[in-house]
């Protein structure tokens, strides 16, 4: 029995075809699509059939922009109807930033798109590439799955959701505050409860403006000054990325006023936990009802990636201040939970 069906494979770059030079593992044009002729469960009747469109430049993910956001998300969309599913072939550094991302600029997105990459290339003989490549594949062809996802090692996560946790390990991938959405081993079990409900609506593509948006971490002692500089016009928004549960320096007044300033001047402040897993709760203590007392808004359990990335969506689409606030804190596509328990027992 054959499998019939189509997959696209998108071939951005990233260490999964890389070869081996005497500076190190660079992209090579070409090699990944030999190395992959070369090994025979590719051409098992089992596996779908693909076709590859090699990026030109191949990409280190560190090089990677909300351009090449753009040009992924177009490409998939030019190839929609001609195909069951779609792979992206991506580096690991960014790879989180593009699953979340690609979900904001495919509206209406109803095929699975999933991301995947491997740290060791498919040219050696001990790698995790040609596993994650199989069963990205195989999810692709073979489960209707209408979302950008992020398969990595023995999991598949929500793209929006993922987070880069492990530089080193082949489970470099988590999803620290949802649970994933397949796990793979001997059977790849989708947890179809979690999985987003299929949109009856024509794909469209959603360009990111690029407006002047940044992260901000905080650290103990950091400047009020360089706050307040890092706030300036023409920024529009800002992750923030605080302590715990969003508590920031409430006894710093001139920290305090910086942020002040630049909410009152229209700059939106996202508030995201440095946690990986929590939520935001900017009324538990004196320190984030500080910073929410100021116009700094929560949140909640969003990664800083899919915070980033709604941001840039948002801005995109010429809305009100108002109206961007209150989409930042509402759950679009998966994105973050709500409703959730604002207090905990032990309060």
């Amino acid at each position: 029995m054959s499998n019939s069906k189509r997959v696209y494979i998108a071939y951005t770059g990233g260490t999964i075809g890389m070869q081996h030079t005497p500076e190190g593992y660079a992209p090579a044009p070409g090699f990944l699509a030999e190395q992959m002729a070369e090994i025979p469960a590719f051409r098992s009747p089992l596996m779908p059939q693909y076709v590859i469109n090699e990026y030109s430049p191949l990409l280190d993910s560190a090089n990677m922009t909300p351009d090449e956001w753009l040009k992924i998300a177009r490409d998939i969309a030019d190839h929609y109807d001609d195909f069951d599913g779609f792979v992206v072939l991506h580096g690991t550094d960014t790879m989180a930033y593009s699953a979340s991302a690609l979900p904001f600029m495919l509206q209406g997105l109803n095929k699975p798109v999933i991301l995947t990459g491997s740290q060791i290339p498919l040219c050696e003989i001990r790698n995790d590439a040609r596993e994650n490549l199989i069963t990205a594949m195989l999810i692709a062809s073979d489960y209707a799955i209408p979302e950008v996802c992020l398969c990595f090692g023995d999991l598949l996560l929500r793209g929006c959701r993922s987070a880069k946790v492990s530089a080193i390990g082949f489970q470099a991938f988590a999803s620290p505050n949802f649970p994933p959405l397949g796990r793979i081993g001997i059977d790849v079990e989708i947890n179809w409860d979690l999985v987003n409900a299929p949109i009856h609506k024509p794909l469209e593509v959603q360009a990111f403006e690029q407006p002047q948006i940044a992260v901000l971490r905080l650290f103990p002692g950091i400047s009020a000054d360089f706050v307040r500089n890092s706030l300036r016009a023409p920024l529009r928004g800002v992750v923030l990325e605080a302590y715990g549960v969003g508590n920031g320096p409430s006894k710093n007044r001139a920290f305090l006023d910086a942020l002040a300033e630049a909410t009152a001047a229209g700059v939106l402040i996202v508030d995201c936990s440095q946690c990986l897993e929590g939520l935001v709760d900017l009324e538990s203590y004196a320190a984030g009802s500080a910073l929410a007392r100021v116009g700094v808004i929560s949140g909640y359990d969003m990664t800083t990636e899919a915070a980033l990335a709604k941001m840039f969506y948002l801005f995109s689409q010429d809305l009100p201040l108002e109206e961007v606030k209150r989409l930042m804190q509402t759950n679009l596509i998966g994105e973050i939970t709500r409703p959730y328990p604002l207090r905990r027992a032990h309060r």
